[in-house]
Formats: C-alpha cells, sequence, structure tokens
C-alpha cells in the first residue's frame, strides 16, 4: 500500500510539471526574439563555467604533482601529459572570447570554484591572464594545441603538447608556490 501511495505521488508531481510547462510555453512565444539573446548569453556562461572548472581541476591536479616533485613540472609524466592536455583543451575557448569580460569573468568562476583554492578571487585575473596567453600568444603552442588534436588519441602527440606547454606551465605553477 505505501509504495502504491509514493507511485501515486510522484505520478502527480510529473503530471503536474508537465502540465506547468505546458501551460507557461504558450507565454514564451511572446518574448522570443529577446530571449534568444538571454540564452546565447547563458549558454556562453554555461560553456565559460564549465570550461573554468576543467581548467581548475587539472591545475589543481597539475600543481600538486608540481609539488610533490620539488618544484618542477615534468612534461614527461603521463599523468602531467594528459592534464595538460585537459588543460589545454578547455583553455581554448579563451581564444576567441580573450578580449569578452563576461565569458572572462564566467570561466574565472569555474576555475575558483573547482580548483579547492588554488586559484581564488584574488589571483583569478593573474590565473585567467597567464592561461590567455599561453592559447594565444604562443605559436608553438598553438601548433601544439592543432598537433594534439589531429593526434589526439596517441600518446606521442599528448606527450609532445605537454613538452611544447613545458615554458608556460613551470611559470605559471610556480607563481602558486607561496600555498
Amino acid at each position: 500500500m505505501k509504495k502504491i501511495m509514493i507511485f501515486v505521488a510522484a505520478t502527480l508531481i510529473m503530471a503536474g510539471c508537465g502540465f506547468m510547462k505546458n501551460s507557461t510555453g504558450s507565454n514564451q512565444n511572446s518574448a522570443v526574439s529577446s530571449q534568444s539573446t538571454t540564452t546565447t548569453t547563458a549558454q556562453s556562461g554555461n560553456t565559460a563555467v564549465s570550461a573554468g572548472q576543467g581548467a581548475g581541476n587539472a591545475l589543481l591536479a597539475l600543481y600538486n604533482q608540481y609539488k610533490a616533485d620539488g618544484n618542477k613540472y615534468d612534461y614527461k609524466n603521463m599523468q602531467n601529459i594528459l592534464n595538460t592536455v585537459t588543460l589545454v583543451a578547455n583553455c581554448e575557448g579563451l581564444k576567441d572570447n580573450f578580449k569578452d569580460k563576461t565569458y572572462l569573468k564566467e570561466f574565472g568562476k569555474g576555475m575558483v570554484a573547482s580548483s579547492l583554492g588554488l586559484v581564488t578571487q584574488n589571483n583569478v585575473e593573474t590565473v585567467t591572464n597567464s592561461l590567455v596567453d599561453m592559447v594565444k600568444n604562443s605559436e608553438t603552442v598553438q601548433n601544439a594545441t592543432t598537433q594534439a588534436q589531429s593526434t589526439a588519441s596517441t600518446a606521442a602527440g599528448y606527450a609532445n603538447t605537454a613538452a611544447q606547454y613545458a615554458g608556460a606551465l613551470s611559470t605559471l605553477l610556480g607563481a602558486f608556490s607561496g600555498k
């Protein structure tokens, strides 16, 4: 009997949600043009936050290994290679959006949220700018990204990417040494 009551309650809740969705659907058509702009901005913000979270996770993993290796970035370490490729992949959006303050802010929010205190409100702008410089300004890095994408499933492609990012990542990870 108890299971039947739970089933009935769940069914009523789902039916109510469907009713609410259908009743508000007719109101949504009246604001399509302004809503599409808002939706695009929200999607861009969600993309930036997700990318920032991925970058924050990768940075944290890289930093922890950096500290374990005696404040050195070992670009031959397989875990560092994978974390570097993850970082690069999550920073791809920075190349196209480096002038978009909203994107950068949302990207930074994601990094702060996922890096467990490594990236903070005090250093988020500096870290974001370093990542922008890393993916935007270095021709070697851009070539590494292209190569990593074309050989994405090969260990050699990943290792090459990590080696080419070694200088930029060593500098960035060294900036966290006071932590």
